[in-house]
C-alpha cells in the first residue's frame, strides 16, 4: 500500500531534488499547502501573504523505507530551526512543516523531533510546523522535477544541489540504483 508525506522545508526544488533520491520514494509534486487561498499560484505564494508554505507531497512505499526514514532525510537536507527561512529564500512560504496524514504520522515526527533535539543535533529548538494536511494545491507545471529539468540554472547550482549531494552522502545506503 502507497503512503504519503507532506514536506515543506524551503524552497520545493531543493526538498524534492534530495528526497525523490531514495529507494521507496516512488514519486514527488512540488506544491502549496497551509493557506486558506483556493488554487494558489506561484507568484501569489511568493508575496508571503497566501499563508501557504512551499511543499512537495511524496509518495512512498512503506515496504522499502519507512516515515520516520523519511522524515529523518528531511530533517537532514534543511535547517529546521530557523523560523521562515531556509539561507536566502525569507518568508512564511518556506517555513519548515511536517502536514501530516494521519495521526501516526503526527506521533512519529513528534517523536523523531524528540529524539533529535535530546541528541544535541541542532544548537537550537527545532521550529517546524506539525499540523493535519488539509489541502494540497500541485505547482505550475515548470516546478515539476525542476532540477533534474534545470540542472546548470544558477540557483540549482549553488543552492539545490549542495542539498542532493548532502543527502547522497549522509543516506548512501538507502538510494535507488546504487
Amino acid at each position: 500500500m502507497i503512503e504519503h508525506a507532506t514536506l515543506g522545508g524551503g524552497c520545493f526544488w531543493c526538498i524534492e531534488a534530495a528526497l525523490i533520491q531514495l529507494d521507496g520514494v516512488l514519486s514527488a509534486v512540488s506544491g502549496y499547502s497551509g493557506g486558506p487561498l483556493e488554487h494558489p499560484d506561484y507568484h501569489t505564494v511568493c508575496t508571503g501573504q497566501s499563508g501557504h508554505a512551499e511543499v512537495v507531497r511524496f509518495d512512498f512505499d512503506p515496504q522499502c523505507i519507512d516515515y520516520r526514514t523519511l522524515l529523518t532525510a528531511f530533517f537532514a537536507v534543511h535547517d529546521p530551526t530557523t523560523p521562515d527561512r531556509q539561507g536566502n529564500d525569507v518568508g512564511t512560504q518556506y517555513r519548515s512543516v511536517i502536514y501530516t496524514h494521519d495521526p501516526g504520522q503526527e506521533s512519529v515526527a513528534r517523536q523523531l523531533i524528540a529524539d533529535l533535539e535530546r541528541q544535541g543535533v541542532w544548537d537550537a529548538p527545532v521550529v517546524t510546523e506539525i499540523t493535519p494536511l488539509e489541502k494540497f494545491w500541485p505547482a505550475e507545471d515548470y516546478h515539476q522535477d525542476y532540477f533534474t529539468k534545470n540542472p546548470h540554472q544558477g540557483y540549482c547550482q549553488a543552492v539545490v544541489a549542495p542539498k542532493v549531494i548532502k543527502l547522497r552522502q549522509a543516506f548512501r545506503q538507502r538510494l535507488k540504483n546504487r
